[in-house]
């Protein structure tokens, strides 16, 4: 593992190019996180093709892949507006200063050849998001607070930045795609690729009969319940409160699985005010998904926002259906009639769910990846190995 000592003085001319020498930049070097995953596996990829990397990072809370480099720039210890702005412009610096042939950005970043965008754009997450508190005071504060807030303005200046470039921008869905070209005029006439995660199939796969009765014993699900599931950490954004709103409008065995780290106090509350709390459990951080889709016989994720949500392609490559929104990205594998239109409408999705149970065990019919839709890092192997036989690329 390499490291970059301090950045050289912003007047320092850049060294030449490295036509062999990739920067991977990205805020938080670290194993959890779909963006901090993805970063390790194209730094990992590269790698292994014979290509020098090195990962451009704020933090570091793990060691990198084998044989890749760390440009770790710091952080300032407070105020997260100055974090993202310390960040882009550490990064752009160290960028310059490392001479790289090609410069692949996971992050908020100034300059770059290929920017992958899994966060879309800050308008259209306020917009969709700001529907999951509630009409009245809490969204009137929330918005002021959003109006306020340094952070978010830091972000749209640097968005606006770095989407104004020439670099190849890369969207993690159709839906992201469209929303880009939306929110950023430069954009209009611009190509934006579309490349979607792609769940690790060795661990997310469909389970025999016995290997979904042991997952079922071991989260205590009953022989006659039928489990739903959702994962998240951000309860309020992924629509929990719609998951227990639909409850009574139910089944009495259908329970409810949640998967996530925050705290869930409120929702607890909102349970017992249904007269459900029996019937829904918090799981905290689980560490074995795979399991507990295996165990499920539904995946619901009515969420706000979502630029493609993993967990909805996960569950589908564990072979259970799944439910979610048409402002999640990841709708796009899914069948219309398991697409929520709204995601704070319980009733509409206690009977989608209703739909799915009447199916039974072709609910449970096997997912096949789209031959159409691109998916995983090697699109993005492909790009910078294109680039590297090119003296284009930012200077």
């Amino acid at each position: 593992m390499s490291e970059t000592p301090e950045l050289s003085p912003p007047g320092r001319p850049a060294p030449p190019r490295d036509a062999r020498r990739v920067a991977i930049l990205v805020e938080r070097l670290g194993t959890y996180g779909g963006t901090e995953g993805f970063a390790r596996r194209l730094a990992q990829a590269l790698s292994g093709r014979g290509i020098a990397v090195d990962m451009i990072c704020g933090r570091q809370e793990t060691d990198p892949p084998p044989g890749v480099g760390v440009v770790r720039v710091g952080r300032p210890p407070v105020l997260r507006w100055l974090k993202t702005v310390w960040f882009a412009h550490a990064a752009e610096r160290a960028r310059r200063r490392g001479g790289y042939a090609v410069t692949v950005s996971c992050a908020n970043t100034l300059v770059q050849d290929i920017a992958r965008v899994s966060g879309g754009p800050l308008p259209v997450f306020h917009a969709k998001s700001i529907r999951a508190w509630r009409a009245g005071l809490p969204r009137l504060l929330k918005r002021l607070s959003r109006a306020l807030s340094p952070a978010n303005a830091a972000v749209r200046a640097i968005q606006a930045r770095q989407f104004a470039g020439t670099g190849r921008i890369v969207c993690v869905s159709h839906l992201v795609r469209d929303w880009m070209a939306a929110s950023f005029p430069a954009l209009a006439n611009r190509r934006l690729d579309v490349v979607y995660n792609l769940p690790d199939l060795s661990r997310f796969s469909p389970a025999d009969e016995d290997a979904r009765a042991a997952a079922r014993s071991g989260l205590g699900i009953a022989p006659g319940d039928y489990a739903v599931s959702l994962a998240g950490t951000n309860f309020m954004l992924k629509g929990v409160g719609t998951a227990i709103a639909a409850l009574p409008l139910l089944p009495p065995n259908v329970r409810l699985l949640v998967a996530g780290g925050r705290n869930p106090g409120r929702f607890l509350r909102l349970a017992r005010s249904l007269g459900v709390a029996e019937r829904v459990r918090f799981l905290g951080r689980v560490t074995d998904m795979p399991g507990l889709y295996r165990a499920s016989d539904l995946f619901v994720l009515p969420t706000f926002y979502d630029t493609c949500a993993n967990a909805v392609l996960e569950a589908r490559a564990c072979g259970i259906p799944a439910v979610t929104t048409a402002d999640n990205g990841a709708a796009f594998f899914l069948p219309p009639h398991r697409i929520l239109s709204d995601p704070a409408d319980h009733r509409a999705l206690a009977r989608i769910i209703r739909s799915v149970m009447a199916e039974g065990e072709a609910a449970r019919e096997p997912f096949v990846w789209p031959p159409d839709a691109a998916a995983g890092v090697e699109p993005f192997v492909r790009m910078v190995e294109e680039l590297l036989h090119t003296s284009g690329g930012p200077q």
